[in-house]
């Protein structure tokens, strides 16, 4: 990212938030023997999502950004499975199912478009996400 912009500034870390907040709202009503069980393992998916974002925006390259997002992209999957599975145990209704996955799916179109414009063929004289003055 280039200097001065903070991961917060990206929709997709916004997106990525918004969602982890449903999860958590969702998951307050799954049964206490779920406690550490897929309610955990949803918890801790869906958490990954904004702090790889967040992780990946703060390094050098662009490359190393994309692997986080990449990460980012595999604990998307991991929500969408997991909020299938508590819709098939009758944890979570069909609207709340419903809600889940179009932001479920949402944050993975997004994290495809910003993954796709930074793996974009760069000019010659391109330079790092960051400015060093030490290179």
């Amino acid at each position: 990212m280039a200097n001065g912009q903070s991961f917060r500034d990206l929709l997709v870390w916004r997106e990525a938030m918004s969602l982890v907040e449903d999860v958590y709202r969702a998951t307050q009503s799954f049964p206490t023997e779920e406690r550490y069980g897929l309610s955990s393992q949803l918890r801790r998916a869906a958490v990954s999502i904004p702090s790889n974002i967040a992780e990946g925006s703060q390094r050098k390259y662009a490359k190393v950004f994309v692997h986080f997002l990449r990460i980012a992209l595999g604990s998307r999957a991991e929500v969408a499975v997991q909020i299938e599975i508590a819709k098939r145990l009758n944890l979570v209704s069909v609207a709340e199912h419903q809600m889940l996955a179009q932001r479920t799916d949402a944050v993975g179109r997004m994290l495809n478009g910003l993954i796709s414009a930074l793996e974009r063929p760069r000019p010659p004289n391109h330079q790092p996400m960051c400015n060093r003055e030490d290179r």
